[in-house]
């Protein structure tokens, strides 16, 4: 919930008028274009394949075999499950981007029409979701993590790459996934891989 409030509020700050527009939700309208400074495309994508990286990095040196290990594979299950739902929802949706249009309505548009929902916003909130829900209460600075994808949220919105409503979904689609790998009994994702793997990388340093 706190992690949705993040991105909702920092769209809002970001739009600069109010939440009045066309869309599934009747907020989307486009902002002006900004592809400077900290909303550059390749800060995106610095921050997009950097969380990647991190998970994967993490749940591979770290393995399974304690707290935090498990929660990286369930961050890795998150954002895998995350990844095919959105790009499944782009397939059907067919929405065309900001970048394309200036009407928000333009669904069902083509197989070059993939702006609904964000899956770089859902992507990266299905990552820092299961830190959110293991260690929030323990650590409330970890709450700092909903800063990534709402900053995404923002930088896609400002390029021009997504509509409001396609990250409020992707983060929306990304939590719930976050969550969904949290209550697991196990993850899913190690079940896959050698068993070595389970152990991670940092046993064999011991």
């Amino acid at each position: 919930m706190r992690l949705r409030k993040w991105v909702g509020w920092a769209l809002f700050a970001a739009s600069g008028t109010a939440w009045a527009g066309g869309g599934p939700f009747g907020i989307d309208h486009k902002v002006p274009y900004d592809n400077s400074g900290i909303w550059k495309r390749s800060t995106q994508n610095f921050v997009f394949y950097g969380t990647g990286l991190a998970i994967g990095g993490g749940a591979l040196w770290l393995g399974d075999e304690n707290r935090l290990g498990d929660t990286f594979w369930r961050a890795a299950d998150a954002m895998v499950m995350s990844g095919i739902t959105t790009q499944t929802m782009k397939w059907v949706f067919q929405r065309e981007r900001p970048s394309q249009t200036d009407d928000p309505n333009k669904f069902f548009q083509g197989w070059g029409a993939h702006s609904f929902p964000s899956n770089e916003v859902g992507a990266i909130s299905a990552a820092v979701t299961p830190f959110i829900a293991t260690y929030g209460k323990e650590q409330p600075s970890v709450y700092l993590l909903a800063l990534l994808p709402a900053y995404d949220a923002v930088a896609r919105v400002k390029t021009h790459g997504h509509w409001q409503s396609d990250v409020l979904v992707g983060a929306a689609v990304g939590t719930g996934m976050g969550l969904w790998a949290v209550h697991r009994s196990s993850p899913w994702t190690i079940s896959l891989l050698p068993d070595g793997f389970r152990l991670g990388y940092s046993h064999y340093f011991d």
